[in-house]
């Protein structure tokens, strides 16, 4: 089927190649050479609070309890783990992205413009509709992105609560405590029951990562990353005692704590400690604003997740390894 089409004006395709193990893909034409990368770099993969990982080889489901393999100390840091995969079942569309709720009991699944939740034990399938993104609240509600211009809200028990016709072309949304809708220039937070305007800034989001409290957030840009601390009750306050919101939102909602000049690949909050991956493949931590180096990765790997009863935080490859 027909999943897009590139014009760049060079007359024929004389020649198509590929690079083996990367996303990139050459076209040789009448007029001169092009190189596009297509698919996403990250692994379809998600990890649930307990150590349960399932992820998607193309249309496969599969599950691993790293519970299991990494409870006794007789693997080394960063040691490549034995793992027992279980084909869990199959997928009804093409997953480009997969995500636990925060409870671990529901994953949804998104690809081909749209999505299904389904139990994250038995793979059930329990809701699904038409999704360009989907983002997971911290407590369980969800937002679909069907186009750059509406956005709808589910309550836990998948009825649709809202539906909303931002004035901006929304390229992104993000979940968690508040909800985050992106253009290329700013990004605007909501709050998830009244969809109020709480703040925008001006930066171009790639990824967005909460803390579990939800006083720390992560704006993570192409360039640098930025550490902001919600004031929540300042906002609370702000909202009932009826202060007017305008195109900024409250004034005092965030404040910027820290700011660092590198690029993450993926990151991960463990208390108040951010811990994070950047283009150079150092594994790195930052905790008030000082960055340590917790570990050199020898390809490109993915922060999954963290076990506190193992003071271990695991990362995965391209190929689930």
């Amino acid at each position: 089927r027909l999943e897009n089409t590139l014009n760049y004006g060079l007359e024929r395709v004389w020649a198509l190649g590929y690079m083996k193990g990367s996303r990139r893909i050459v076209i040789g034409y009448d007029e001169g050479t092009i190189m596009i990368k297509i698919g996403r770099e990250v692994p379809v993969a998600s990890m649930d609070n307990s150590g349960k990982i399932i992820w998607a080889k193309h249309n496969e489901i599969q599950t691993v309890n790293i519970k299991t393999v990494g409870a006794g100390n007789e693997i080394a840091d960063g040691e490549r783990l034995p793992l027992a995969v279980k084909e869990l079942g199959s997928c009804d569309l093409y997953p480009q992205n997969l995500r636990h709720n925060p409870n671990g009991r529901f994953v949804v699944v998104c690809g081909d413009g749209e999505y299904i939740i389904y139990t994250a034990l038995a793979w059930r399938n329990r809701s699904f509709g038409s999704a360009l993104e989907f983002a997971w609240s911290s407590d369980g509600e969800y937002a679909v992105r069907e186009s750059t211009s509406r956005i709808k809200i589910y309550s836990k028990n998948f009825q649709e609560r809202k539906s909303i016709r931002p004035t901006f072309s929304v390229e992104r949304v993000f979940g968690g405590v508040l909800l985050a809708m992106c253009t290329n220039d700013f990004i605007c937070f909501y709050d998830w029951a009244d969809c109020r305007l709480i703040r925008r800034i001006d930066v171009n989001v790639k990824n967005l990562y909460w803390a579990d409290s939800g006083d720390l957030v992560t704006v993570a840009s192409d360039t640098s990353f930025y550490i902001l601390k919600y004031n929540r009750d300042v906002v609370s306050s702000h909202l009932d005692g009826g202060g007017s919101v305008g195109e900024e939102g409250v004034e005092d909602a965030f404040e910027l704590l820290h700011e660092i000049n590198e690029r993450i690949r993926t990151g991960l909050w463990v208390g108040d400690c951010f811990i994070y991956n950047n283009s150079s493949s150092r594994l790195n931590y930052c905790v008030g604003g000082e960055v340590t180096t917790l570990f050199h990765l020898d390809r490109p790997m993915y922060l999954l997740g963290y076990l506190a009863n193992q003071s271990r935080v695991y990362l995965i490859d391209k190929q689930f390894k």
